[in-house]
């Protein structure tokens, strides 16, 4: 929520003015209640650059102890600027604001490290991490995961339910919990019973409960009590697995096991187990949500586009012939990449990405004070009909003859904090699109509107209805009928 601040330098970048005494709060709910329609409208207004409130006074996710004004800002030039000056926009952890509670008691200590990582070390400290990290991201690695991709999906495959509407939004949430799990952890905990995974997603969703932040009492039946005690037992947890594995002889391959043997070439030094309880956390919640939105939306997507999904199931019969794809063939699926990148370009499942200034610096021809928090669109500069021809239109094609720079197109950031697991990401949804298309038709029925949610993450809100037929190839049925606010990003029959 909007937060007034005292004795800051005035913030000259343009915005709308605050109404009086409930002005900045007003600002902030908009933007919570829909961060890309709330925002075009204030890029339409005053261009690439904009505070949330004309002369600063907000905060939306800062910990810092002083927050002077939230900016947004959209385009190559600015995404260029805020993600490769790596010493001066910092990122923070994604417990947000909740981080500075680190401290106040003894409930709250897990809190230096949970769901900080990478995203909680910055400059060198973060180039030293993420240096540590990479092996457990190298192609032999994501070999072995996408062993564990192919039997999980197609586990999960069973699960769906033959001539009836799917909620596949969910569906494909509970897939790559799994996978997520599997892969970071080494545990599969099949459709059942409680997972790391499961109680990291469980306290993420009570961060967004207002009623935490306003009150953050530890008292029972409060939500911050209800939020520390998920945080509790993530670290009991994982404790518990880090032992384990530290006991056991067993080569293991998920990416925990991996992280907990690296060694800094430099000092000598191993990952230590607060950082290896931050990494893993991080790492779940960028790898899991993420996924399952961008295969939401792909789905949506080509429920609407018959001749697409056509030409796609072509290609994947051509090349797989009805079988899971190896990681060969994954890289003979070209249409496949295409599709999936196209989705990701015109419904994004990250929407934004965060900073915030370490020191005073110039942004767009303006000065931000420290503290500065930035918010850069992704969604926004996607849609940049400059870079991007009839931006609206769901056209994978159009990647056969453009070719943007990481500035241009960042759906996994750019600059020295890309997304560690951004390979990793492709080759989940490509293993799980081809195996789910080749095997299914899926039918959208319009039970409910179609309309984005989400700040951290993009998503529909009234998740996505499909009824699952064998694939027959009768694309053009469920075509039209969409309602809900998606008809503002892209052109739907």
């Amino acid at each position: 929520m909007a937060t007034a601040v005292q004795n800051q330098p005035t913030l000259t970048v343009p915005g709308p003015r605050p109404l009086p005494l409930v002005g900045r709060t007003l600002n902030s709910i908009r933007f919570a209640k829909d961060s890309v329609g709330y925002t075009r409208g204030l890029f339409q207004t005053y261009g690439n650059l904009v505070a949330l409130a004309a002369g600063g006074g907000t905060r939306l996710y800062s910990p810092r102890d002083t927050c002077p004004a939230t900016v947004f800002a959209c385009g190559p030039k600015l995404v260029r600027q805020v993600t490769t000056q790596h010493e001066v926009y910092f990122k923070h952890p994604l417990t947000g604001p909740l981080y500075r509670l680190r401290d106040t008691s003894k409930r709250t200590k897990p809190l230096n490290h949970f769901l900080v990582g990478l995203f909680g070390v910055n400059a060198d400290q973060h180039l030293q991490q993420r240096r540590l990290m990479l092996p457990a991201f190298h192609r032999q690695r994501l070999e072995t995961y996408a062993q564990d991709m192919v039997a999980i999906t197609e586990d999960q495959l069973k699960q769906l339910q033959l001539n009836q509407a799917n909620e596949m939004a969910a569906w494909l949430r509970q897939l790559t919990l799994r996978i997520a799990t599997k892969s970071l952890f080494g545990e599969d905990v099949g459709n059942q019973g409680e997972s790391t995974g499961q109680i990291i997603q469980d306290a993420l969703s009570q961060q967004g409960n207002l009623l935490m932040k306003v009150f953050p009492l530890d008292l029972p039946g409060l939500p911050w009590n209800r939020y520390l005690n998920l945080v509790a037992r993530y670290e009991a947890s994982m404790s518990h697995l880090i032992k384990a594995k530290q006991q056991s002889d067993e080569d293991a391959s998920d990416v925990l096991s991996m992280l907990m043997q690296v060694q800094d070439e430099d000092s000598g030094a191993y990952l230590s187990e607060e950082e290896l309880l931050g990494h893993v956390g991080v790492l779940f919640v960028a790898g899991h949500e993420t996924s399952a939105n961008a295969l939401t939306w792909t789905l949506f997507l080509l429920s609407q586009h018959p001749q697409i999904m056509a030409d796609l199931l072509d290609e994947l019969d051509a090349v797989l012939h009805g079988e899971p794809p190896t990681i060969e063939q994954l890289s003979q699926l070209p249409l496949l990449e295409n599709v999936i990148k196209e989705s990701m370009r015109i419904l994004p499942p990250v929407p934004w990405n965060g900073r915030v200034t370490a020191k005073p610096t110039e942004l767009g021809g303006y000065e931000l004070p420290t503290g500065t928090e930035v918010l850069v669109s992704i969604y926004q500069t996607h849609q940049m009909p400059d870079l991007y021809p009839d931006p609206a239109s769901f056209n994978p094609r159009r990647w056969e003859t453009i070719h943007p720079d990481a500035y241009e197109y960042n759906p996994f950031s750019a600059g020295p904090r890309l997304c560690i697991g951004a390979g990793f990401a492709m080759m989940e949804i490509k293993i799980v699109l081809a195996m789910l298309l080749q095997r299914y038709r899926l039918q959208f029925v319009p039970q409910k509107p179609i309309d984005r949610s989400g700040v951290i993450v993009l998503t529909p809100r009234h998740g996505l209805s499909l009824v699952v037929h064998r694939q027959d190839r009768q694309f053009h049925q469920g075509v039209g009928d969409v309602q809900g606010n998606v008809h503002e990003m892209v052109k739907l029959t």
